[in-house]
């Protein structure tokens, strides 16, 4: 967790979305302009917008698992 990131549950995910992808826009006009120390910071921040889009793909898909009982049977082999 970057110390400088609140709580990102409370987005919501059009906000979360378009909040990361300009994080990454800046994290790409940062990385043109050559050697800078605020690369890392962004990235940290970027990997805690991953984590809660990551945690919401996550419960969607139990979500939508619990309603669907056709899989229920099937083995997984990943």
């Amino acid at each position: 967790m970057h110390p400088l990131v609140s709580d990102l549950s409370g987005l919501s995910d059009e906000e979360l979305n378009r909040k990361y992808n300009d994080l990454t826009k800046k994290y790409n006009q940062a990385y043109r302009f050559g050697p800078s120390g605020v690369l890392p910071q962004i990235q940290m921040i970027l990997e805690n917008y991953r984590a809660e889009m990551d945690r919401r793909n996550r419960k969607f898909m139990e979500e939508m698992d619990k309603k669907n009982d056709d899989f229920k049977g099937i083995i997984d082999i990943q």
